[in-house]
């Protein structure tokens, strides 16, 4: 199955690249594109949240210094573009950063951006004194950020500590647009201003969001479309149905399981649909700073009684790819291969062996089938999150843990998580950008917000130093490897699966483009049009 997966993404690449250069002349302006949501997005202010419900509708508001190639399926360094910004440049030893600035581009209120609305969007996100963030999810991403200098209104210079050459594919990410230094941190979560290629309308809690056109866009001719609406759907079922009924022009992004996607095609054999990797993972997270979880003993149990093939058969008829951290290649451009994953416990194909070493371990501390550890599993209420919970329950039975399901609501729930108020959780872990600094230090920073986990290990930090120095891509990828394997058997946050997700559209929907490595980085909307 895995082969054949491999292979469809290889069609789709080429299926898109013909699509892509032959509709590219021919594109209509007009219309109101109509996409389904699954859930209530938190706000949208998207560097105060962690999630695609935020970043898919509310991307196309902004604009960043520098993006990913929208016109490419794998996002790589190799593959990044200007946009607010027309050049870039390192410095000798790579420890600056100086971007050229664009001098025709005015946020969505008529006020021009300058140079400062740099400065003041990365001095919010170091989180200093004067940060005026609510959240900051990703203030780890820029540790090594000494400061942003201006040189009159079209220069900004990123000064870092030290040599990072990832810090550019961080900024080309959807996670990372720049902000107006004039609008408030508050207004940014309900009434947005940027200077994408549409402006914010309005945002109906548990309702709908609708952007339209920006007359004054700075890329002449763009964007096609009048409006885009996205309407709230939670049940996975009723949003298919209203696709299939024409009621909607497209799916929200990997929202579809394999046989939901073969479902569309059956009732509409028209749609286009793509089966892709998501660069999301679904992982078990366990709060090591609280009891009885602080003792190794009960994390490593947890650990050995995954079955990851059955998660994969179950959720994904077998499309769900196993790996460590890093998304599996050839999607992924740094993960684990088979030979070294193979070596990593808790991976190995016996899971009757794994689960008896796990029961012995539970045993020795006093627990069995007639005095099981009973604990509460708490995930986010929607589907992806609660159908992998429901398989994780049964698998801590099989070592004697019994365990209660708490869905919470999205917006409890990434606020739950962020103050580390959970025992044991079911998490689907959303990667913004498919770089190991971005996964490192997001996920297992001692000083991160996002270390749900509370994995603090100063030996593995040094490492991830040591990596995130490297320039020569190969010998960094095999201390990647290392440090992967290390994060596995220290439980630090067990990975159980990469996951896969179609999303759907009909033929009247064209110029999109969705990346093989992330499902983060491709909705600024402003190539896509309605052929009708």
């Amino acid at each position: 199955m895995r082969q054949a997966s491999t292979k469809l993404v290889s069609a789709v690449i080429a299926t898109a690249a013909i699509l892509f250069t032959t509709v590219a002349a021919a594109q209509k302006p007009g219309g109101t594109l109509r996409i389904t949501h699954r859930d209530n997005p938190p706000s949208a202010s998207i560097h105060e949240e962690a999630t695609i419900s935020t970043v898919m509708p509310f991307m196309s508001v902004y604009n960043n210094l520098v993006v990913f190639d929208p016109a490419t399926k794998q996002n790589a360094p190799d593959k990044i573009v200007p946009e607010l910004a027309t050049a870039w440049k390192w410095n000798a030893d790579g420890t600056q950063l100086t971007f050229t600035l664009r001098d025709d581009v005015k946020w969505h209120d008529g006020k021009p951006f300058t140079s400062a609305d740099v400065k003041c969007t990365w001095e919010n996100l170091k989180g200093g004194p004067d940060a005026k963030l609510r959240k900051n999810p990703r203030k780890i991403w820029y540790f090594n950020l000494k400061e942003v200098t201006t040189n009159g209104d079209r220069e900004a210079t990123f000064h870092l500590e030290r040599q990072q050459p990832s810090i550019l594919t961080m900024l080309a990410g959807g996670m990372s647009p720049v902000y107006p230094c004039h609008v408030s941190a508050a207004q940014m979560r309900t009434k947005p201003i940027g200077t994408g290629p549409f402006k914010f309308v309005e945002l109906k809690q548990n309702e709908s969001m609708k952007v339209v056109r920006n007359p004054d866009y700075w890329k002449p001719g763009r964007p096609y479309l009048d409006a885009i609406e996205f309407n709230i759907i939670p049940s996975r079922a009723t949003s298919v149905l209203a696709f299939v009924s024409g009621k909607f022009d497209m799916t929200f992004t990997a929202e579809l399981t394999p046989p939901m996607m073969k479902q569309v095609i059956a009732q509409a054999p028209k749609a286009i649909c793509e089966m892709l990797p998501t660069n999301t993972q679904v992982n078990l997270l366990v709060n090591r700073e609280k009891p009885p979880f602080d003792d190794a003993r009960i994390r490593r149990a947890m650990g050995l009684s995954i079955d990851r093939p059955a998660f994969s058969t179950i959720l994904s008829e077998g499309v769900n790819k196993i790996g460590g951290t890093l998304l599996p290649a050839p999607e992924g451009l740094w993960g684990m291969p088979k030979e070294v994953l193979a070596d990593v416990e808790g991976y190995s194909p016996d899971i009757e062996r794994s689960r008896e070493q796990g029961r012995k371990i539970m045993r020795e501390l006093g627990y069995g089938p007639d005095k099981p550890l009973r604990i509460k599993l708490s995930t986010r209420n929607i589907p992806s999150y609660r159908d992998a919970a429901v398989i994780l329950l049964d698998h801590l039975k099989q070592v004697h843990i019994e365990a209660e399901l708490e869905p919470l609501d999205t917006a409890v729930w990434y606020t739950r998580m962020l103050k580390k108020d959970y025992s044991v959780g079911m998490n689907v872990q959303g990667i913004g950008i498919d770089d190991p600094d971005v996964v490192f230090y997001e996920t297992f920073g001692c000083k991160s917000e996002r270390n749900y986990t509370n994995y603090c290990e100063p030996e593995v930090e040094k490492l991830f130093e040591k990596q995130s120095r490297m320039t020569d891509v190969e010998a960094r990828r095999k201390l990647v490897w290392e440090i992967d394997k290390r994060l596995q058997e220290d439980g630090a946050r067990p990975v159980i699966s990469h996951g896969w997700g179609a999303g759907c559209w009909h033929p009247q929907v064209r110029g999109l483009n969705i990346s093989i490595n992330s499902i983060y980085n491709h909705w600024r909307f402003e190539d896509v049009w309605l052929d009708k």
